[in-house]
């Protein structure tokens, strides 16, 4: 995995600074994190008892975070979708629809009845709208992070590559702090019937923000432009796997260890604690929302690392104590509140210092004419592997065989991306 290399020219410049980029991807990325993380602390805390009270609390969570995977399976599907849009209708629409999407079914779920009123039914649209949710995720790819590497200065691609992962934490403090003050401030009753609603209605609202802020961004001239120049384009997917699909599988479990934790620190415990009654919810998320901001940190600090020791060693440091950090994470959850916090923010460090260096290992290894696809592409498996079924697998089987499955999940995510980072060592030095 190599650097990318400097492709910085003097007219790049012209009316386009890294900084507008900057401020355009970071607000793109924590409003489509927001929607999720919305939907992600739902599916823990709400929909259990809305969309599945026939079953016990297990079953319900269970169930709930099937439906969670959909989005994550659909996300590929939506990045094909909306590059065929792109190809023949241009950026601007694409974005708009995507967002549109994305949105519409984010309020859609909010204005959802529950089982007790629709039965059934209520399931399957929940389905559906999580689906689309991945769909429209898919397709409100825009190259924006691809473009602020390559307009990077050189020495300094390590820190404009975290720059994208920024949005994640925002995002998730967002989300956290509106479910944090409604559970708090409302009944148990009034927050499972309307409560819980009022975050999906602020994400339709953020997304519109969102939409206009990006556009601003993707469809002036000079941003056209720059984009052109870098060939940040779509390529056909077939063209593509042809000929860079070692590097889709490459780039997609180099980042594993980052994306195997992901859910891990942020889902995961929710439904946990919640399940075994071991502290309040409250103080869950309070601790949840510290573990973001210290997330910010090391997300800012993996990018000055990585300018000194190269994105590639960054990330294999980081698989490694996250390795060590599995083998501690049993003892940690079951060992009361203390524990469980400590376990809480130690991942969100993890997470924050090895998350902020996965945008390199996805985009690094394409070339200028299958970047823009393989990049996405790239995202969409890592997510697909290493986070989409991370809270029912962890949770499933810790209920079942004990916590040490989330060792296992956690240690076999760094043994991938330690793997991959080997074999495109090897496949460098062939080259």
């Amino acid at each position: 995995m190599q650097d990318e290399p400097a492709h910085r020219h003097a007219d790049d410049s012209a009316g386009v600074a890294p900084s507008e980029i900057a401020v355009g991807v970071i607000i793109g990325r924590a409003s489509e994190y927001f929607d999720f993380f919305v939907y992600g602390i739902a599916s823990a805390l709400v929909f259990p008892s809305v969309f599945f009270p026939f079953a016990d609390r297990l079953e319900g969570l269970l169930y709930s975070f099937v439906i969670f995977s959909f989005a994550f399976i659909a996300r590929p599907l939506g990045t094909a979708l909306f590059m065929s849009v792109q190809q023949r209708w241009g950026r601007g629409v694409k974005l708009t629809a995507s967002l549109f999407l994305l949105g519409t079914a984010t309020a859609g779920m909010a204005f959802l009845p529950g089982y007790a009123t629709l039965g059934v039914a209520s399931i399957v649209l929940l389905s559906l709208f999580r689906f689309c949710q991945g769909i429209a995720l898919g397709g409100a790819w825009d190259g924006l992070p691809s473009l602020l590497a390559l307009s990077a200065p050189a020495g300094r691609r390590g820190w404009y590559a975290m720059i994208p992962q920024l949005g994640a934490p925002i995002g998730f403090i967002v989300a956290s702090g509106l479910f944090l003050y409604l559970h708090s401030e409302l009944s148990s009753a009034d927050f499972l019937d309307w409560g819980w609603r009022y975050p999906f209605y602020v994400a339709f609202a953020i997304n519109v923000v969102a939409l206009f802020a990006r556009l601003r961004i993707v469809v002036t001239d000079e941003y056209e432009h720059l984009l052109q120049k870098h060939e940040l384009e779509p390529s056909s997917f077939r063209e593509m796997f042809r000929a860079r699909g070692s590097n889709l599988f490459i780039g997609a479990f180099a980042a594993l260890a980052s994306y195997a934790l992901f859910h891990l620190v942020t889902v995961f415990p929710l439904s946990w604690i919640s399940l075994h009654a071991s502290q309040p919810v409250n103080d869950v998320l309070s601790v949840q929302i510290v573990g973001a901001g210290i997330a910010i940190l090391g997300i800012i600090a993996s990018g000055l690392i990585a300018d000194r020791i190269g994105r590639r060693n960054t990330l294999g440091i980081l698989a490694g104590l996250i390795a060590i950090f599995s083998v501690f994470s049993p003892m940690l959850i079951d060992g009361g509140p203390i524990g469980q916090d400590v376990f809480i923010l130690l991942g969100f460090a993890l997470l924050g210092l090895s998350y902020g260096q996965a945008a390199g290992a996805v985009t690094s290894n394409f070339s200028a004419r299958h970047r823009y696809t393989g990049a996405a592409f790239t995202s969409d498996l890592a997510w697909l592997i290493g986070a989409a079924f991370a809270p029912l697998v962890a949770l499933g089987l810790s209920v079942h065989f004990g916590l040490a499955a989330v060792s296992v999940y956690l240690l076999s995510g760094a043994l991938c991306t330690l793997v991959a980072l080997r074999i495109n060592r090897v496949l460098e030095s062939r080259g």
